[in-house]
Parts: C-alpha cells; sequence; structure tokens
C-alpha cells in the first residue's frame, strides 16, 4: 500500500491558501460534529520525522479546546500490560460529539511490536484481528474515525534527522532507535506495508500521503479530514447489516432454555449447605491464592431475575477472596458519560488486571435484555450487541481470561413470594422498587429475550451457567463449585 502515497501536486496550485480556506471549514465543522452528536478519532501514524506534531499543532489551532483531547500513545508501561491490549485505547474514546487526535495510537501494537517485542506471527495476526474489531464495533455505533500514515522515503527521512540533529533544542528528539529504524528502512516498510494493507478496511480505510512537501502534505490532510467529516455530518447513518448466524462466527455451547430448566427437587438441607459452603470457600481461598500468583484475570458475571438472589451469591463468593485481590461491580443504568459513548466502554474500564478477580453484578447484557426490551436501544443496534458481546468476551479468553456467566433462574410463583417478602421486612424493603414490579409484569417478553440471548452468546469460550436459583442454598453451592471447577481446569491445563 506504502508505494500508492498521494503525492500527485500541482504546480499551478497555491496550496497554502487552499489549506488556510480548508482550516476555516474545519472550524466551523467543529459545532456541526457537536449539533449531531458524532464522535470523531482522528489518528496519525508514519515513519519518525514524517510530520506527526506539526500536522496536529495545525489541525488543532482553529477548534475549540473545550470539545477536543490529543493523546500522544507511548509504550505500554508495566501496569497497563496487565490489562487486555485494547483497554487503554477504549478508555480514551471520544464522548459523542466531541473529537479525539491521536499522535500514534494502537497501531504502534502492530507493527513496530512485531519488529522490535519480537511478539510471534500468531500473536501479531490475534491483534490485527483485535484492532478491526475495535475500528468496526466503534464504527457501527456511529464514530468517525480517520487514519493517516504519514509515509517519507529513507533518504528524506535521514535528511530530517541530521537536520534535528544540527540544533541544541532539536536533537533529543533523534534517538539510537530512529537512527536503526532508518538504517533497516526497508525491512520496516515491509512490516508497515503488511500492517496498512490487513487492516484497511471499508469502514476505516488508510489515507497514505507522502510528506516530502510539507505544504502539499497539509492541504492534503486537511482536504481529507473536511470531506470526512462533511459527508458524516450530512448524511444519516445507516444500520450496517447484522449478522443472523451468531454460529457462522463462534462456535457456541448447547444452552437450554429457561422453560426446560427443572427447578423441583433442587434444594439443600441448611446443615449440609453450611458445611459444602465451609469447604468451598476454603478451596476458592486456596485458588485466589494461585490465579494471584500466576497472574490469571478471572471475570464472573452474575444475571437473573429480580430477587433470584445474585447478591447472596455474589457475598459468599467474596468473602472467600482476598480484598486486595478482587472488585465486585454493581452495574445500574448508565450515567450520562456512560450513555455518550459505546456501551461497552464502561465494561472495559472495569476489567481486572491479570491475577485479579472482578464480579459483575448484572453486566452487558442489558443490552440485549432491558435495553431491547425497555426500547432504550435502537432495535438493529440491540442485534448487532450479540456479536459484539461474543467478540469481546472472546478478547477476554484469548488474553488468559476466565471468563464465568451465571443466569439465576427462579419461576414466578418464587419470585412474587420474594418481593412479598422484601415488601414485609423492613430491613429488605430497600431491595424492592417500582421497576421491580414494572419488570415482573413483562415476565413472558424478559423469558424470549434471555432465551436468544443464552442461545447466541453461550460459546465454547465463554459458555452460561444457567442455575436452578428457587433455593438459594443450592444456587450457592452450585455456583461456588462451578468457580471452583473452572479456575482448577484452567490452572492444569494452562500450564501456569
Amino acid at each position: 500500500m506504502l508505494e500508492n502515497a498521494l503525492s500527485n501536486k500541482n504546480k499551478s496550485f497555491d496550496y497554502k491558501d487552499l489549506t488556510k480556506e480548508l482550516e476555516k471549514n474545519l472550524s466551523s465543522l467543529q459545532q456541526k460534529i457537536r449539533d449531531k452528536k458524532l464522535p470523531v478519532i482522528i489518528l496519525l501514524e508514519g515513519w519518525g520525522a514524517s510530520g506527526k506534531g506539526s500536522l496536529i499543532a495545525d489541525m488543532i489551532k482553529m477548534l475549540d479546546p473545550r470539545f477536543f483531547k490529543v493523546y500522544s500513545t507511548m509504550t505500554a508501561t508495566e501496569a497497563e500490560r496487565r490489562y487486555p491490549l485494547m483497554k487503554r485505547f477504549w478508555e480514551n474514546i471520544p464522548e459523542y460529539g466531541t473529537i479525539s487526535v491521536l499522535d500514534r495510537s494502537w497501531y504502534q501494537e502492530l507493527a513496530i511490536a512485531k519488529m522490535e517485542e519480537g511478539i510471534t506471527d500468531e500473536e501479531y495476526s490475534r491483534r490485527i484481528n483485535s484492532v478491526n474489531t475495535f475500528e468496526r464495533q466503534l464504527s457501527d455505533d456511529g464514530y468517525l474515525i480517520i487514519k493517516f500514515f504519514l509515509h517519507i522515503s529513507q533518504k528524506e527521512q535521514k535528511k530530517r534527522f541530521l537536520k534535528l540533529k544540527e540544533d541544541s533544542t532539536t536533537k533529543w528528539r533523534v534517538t539510537e532507535l530512529d537512527k536503526k529504524r532508518n538504517k533497516n528502512y526497508d525491512v520496516y516498510y515491509r512490516q508497515f506495508d503488511d500492517m496498512l494493507t490487513k487492516t484497511n478496511t471499508p469502514h476505516c480505510p488508510w489515507r497514505i500521503i507522502d510528506t516530502t512537501d510539507r505544504s502539499f502534505t497539509r492541504f492534503q490532510v486537511f482536504n481529507i479530514l473536511v470531506s470526512q467529516i462533511t459527508n458524516a455530518v450530512n448524511t444519516e447513518k445507516t444500520a450496517a447489516p447484522v449478522l443472523e448466524e451468531t454460529a457462522h462466527h463462534f462456535k457456541l455451547s448447547p444452552c437450554p432454555k429457561l422453560s426446560e430448566v427443572k427447578l423441583e427437587n433442587k434444594t439443600l438441607q441448611p446443615t449440609k449447605y453450611a458445611d459444602e459452603l465451609k469447604k468451598a470457600q476454603k478451596e476458592l481461598a486456596r485458588l485466589h491464592g494461585k490465579i494471584y500468583k500466576r497472574k490469571i484475570p478471572v471475570v464472573m458475571v452474575f444475571e437473573g431475575w429480580d430477587a433470584a438472589g445474585k447478591g447472596g451469591a455474589i457475598k459468599r463468593i467474596s468473602y472467600a477472596l482476598d480484598p486486595r485481590g478482587y472488585e465486585a461491580v454493581p452495574i445500574a443504568a448508565p450515567d450520562k458519560h456512560e450513555l455518550n459513548r459505546h456501551y461497552l466502554w464502561r465494561f472495559w474500564n472495569n476489567l481486572p488486571k491479570s491475577g485479579h478477580i472482578t464480579i459483575f453484578d448484572r453486566s452487558w447484557y442489558g443490552r440485549v435484555m432491558v435495553e431491547r426490551i425497555e426500547g432504550f436501544t435502537a432495535p438493529e443496534r440491540c442485534a448487532m450487541a450479540y456479536r459484539e458481546i461474543n467478540e469481546f468476551e472472546e478478547e477476554l479468553v484469548s488474553e488468559g481470561a476466565v471468563v464465568l456467566k451465571f443466569w439465576l433462574q427462579i419461576d414466578k410463583e418464587e419470585q412474587l413470594r420474594r418481593f412479598n417478602d422484601r415488601m414485609n421486612t423492613p430491613e429488605k424493603r430497600w431491595k424492592i422498587t417500582d421497576e421491580d414490579w414494572r419488570n415482573r409484569e413483562k415476565w413472558d417478553a424478559y423469558e424470549a429475550a434471555v432465551d436468544e440471548m443464552l442461545m447466541k452468546t453461550s460459546t465454547a469460550a465463554a459458555p452460561w451457567n444457567v442455575i436452578e436459583a428457587n433455593s438459594k442454598l443450592y444456587a450457592r453451592i452450585k455456583i461456588m463449585n462451578i468457580v471452583i471447577d473452572r479456575l482448577s481446569e484452567y490452572i492444569k491445563n494452562s500450564g501456569k
């Protein structure tokens, strides 16, 4: 792709004057971006000394600084490396109606990592897939991503390095690594070209700019920015086609419909429960020490009917864990900042680092349940969520996490009994709300949505565990034993 860098300069044009007009247009477009609630990501990659910094400075000088942020991507710190690869990039996605400008980006984790960190071909391919998935998910949500790769020849790069070194105020910018890259220009060229080819997608194409002539470079970049943003603010976004067959992309694990779950005779005597609980908590405490030492991240997801016993189950699990190594995250309705970004943003922000456990009391599955049933989200976006959720969980598993998902199943009669108990017990009354009663009236609609959710998101990588929860004691012990079995199996098979 690099051989196709834009460089067709017309000598009869005054590119400086043309660029000034484009700068004014970009300034006026910022208000349209806000009005349209269009989130924009502008990222610049390219060779050292290709002019990324000066272009960004020119780009932002006409913009209102309240509504854009500039991020300079550095090598991941040791702390950042304890999280999934894409977490630090998800954290910085812009709110709707604002702009993020990236001086280098997630692409530093691809070609540069392949050349300088020695990642394997398999890991390189996995990261390519992660980046393409990330960009597609944002694009499907309405984000405009404009990607520039600034290209110069080996000779031109060397010339610029020498000029920088001549000035005492800029010579620090030329490092030994820069010299190495210039010396091995052809090798880096091939790796960059491979990366660009594999990440040049219809929703996020690359714009490769020859930056030999600085005035022409500025014109090209501003012309593309104004054109792309104008088109985006003037076009009603149509929903991307939804892939109906989830199984086409993910290996699914069979899961029963809720009506098929047998709840009767699933009980446990209190004395046996106490013994089983003590035994399970002791074993879980031992396993927590192992996963902490071996840096295995664990994500637990609890979903279920209102009053199904999620909180009680989480409490019994957390009692066995070292409080320094886990976090329980209750998921309520999103706040204004969460509503103003891709819905997965708040979940990426709450992922555990290696060796730690995060327990989600409700989760990203609200997208295909309450948001779908209550009409909070457009139907086409809810339909896309099955694939997005599977991709999210597969990403976590591919990074070495254990993902455990539980649906706590009770029948309507048991739920009513628990609702009434809460209403009649002063210290429990805070647990029951008008919303709980409204949700109960939509039981059949929720059951259909849950059945579809279980069918489409119970994957081999992250299968659902449907728990018979009419008996809280039985449910808690079953959940504990599943957690113990999965963690033990993972530790044994991972070789860690």
